[in-house]
């Protein structure tokens, strides 16, 4: 049977650290947290679990979080989990199934997809801009980075297989919490883009938040969720917008 290590990016987690690190725990050699300065109980509570710790200063980089735990991965595998994730039980044993029946030579090939369910606001959503999706998250460890500072993705070059089963993932518990994750994940797209040459104007700072509010709830079946899908496509409206005019104040600075 192939080794996998499962990857988890903590910065003060205390409240989900011990559950996300037992359950990766299910089908892992290995738990590897990659912690960028918590001062509340997360390292501790991630130790006293079982789990490895390693520690990278936060630069505004989810990418290059991700691919430093790739530094300290020892398995054949990585897994990555974020830590208001869960695997569900269909999940796990699809994980241990195709770390055991195939030879590596073939495993070596591919690369693993997963369903996502989100929770969030108290509501498990199944349209919108929060219906379940299919994310890249099993790699062999040599075979993929991941690139872009906010909203990562991996590059891997391998097929892709589908695993049975579900991440459950345990987003938002207010709209606090939700407004300063935005603010922030907001910023960082917005300077990484400028810094690449993203451009724009104020037309279309609303065209592309008009834009993402009809997709999410019109497209992608958003209304059916009552009201907890429409006030998700108005947070997907708020969301663009702000990305698109935080890149057009950035622009309006450096021409000053």
């Amino acid at each position: 049977m192939s080794k996998v290590t499962v990857v988890v990016l903590t910065k003060n987690e205390e409240k989900n650290i011990a559950a996300v690190v037992q359950n990766a725990k299910k089908v892992a050699a290995e738990v590897l947290i990659v912690d960028s300065g918590s001062t509340d109980k997360t390292v501790q509570l991630a130790e006293e679990n079982g789990a490895k710790v390693v520690y990278r200063a936060w630069d505004n980089d989810f990418a290059a979080q991700r691919n430093f735990a790739l530094q300290h991965v020892e398995t054949e595998w990585v897994l990555y989990l974020d830590a208001d994730e869960r695997m569900n039980d269909e999940l796990c044993c699809a994980v241990k199934k195709a770390m055991a029946t195939k030879a590596m030579a073939t495993k070596a090939q591919k690369q693993y997809s997963i369903m996502r369910k989100i929770h969030a606001f108290g509501f498990t959503y199944k349209h919108g801009i929060f219906k379940p999706d299919e994310v890249l998250r099993l790699f062999p460890v040599n075979k993929v980075h991941w690139e872009n500072k906010v909203h990562e993705r991996p590059v891997c070059d391998l097929p892709k297989e589908k695993l049975a089963g579900y991440i459950e993932h345990y987003t938002y518990d207010s709209w606090q919490q939700w407004w300063d994750k935005a603010g922030h994940y907001t910023t960082i797209w917005a300077e990484d883009n400028f810094a690449k040459g993203k451009r724009t104007f104020l037309a279309a700072c609303f065209a592309h938040s008009a834009y993402g509010f009809l997709r999410a709830y019109i497209l992608q079946l958003g209304f059916i969720d009552g009201w907890s899908g429409l006030y998700s496509s108005l947070q997907h409206f708020i969301y663009t917008m702000m990305k698109y005019l935080k890149l057009y104040e950035l622009q309006k600075a450096k021409s000053k």
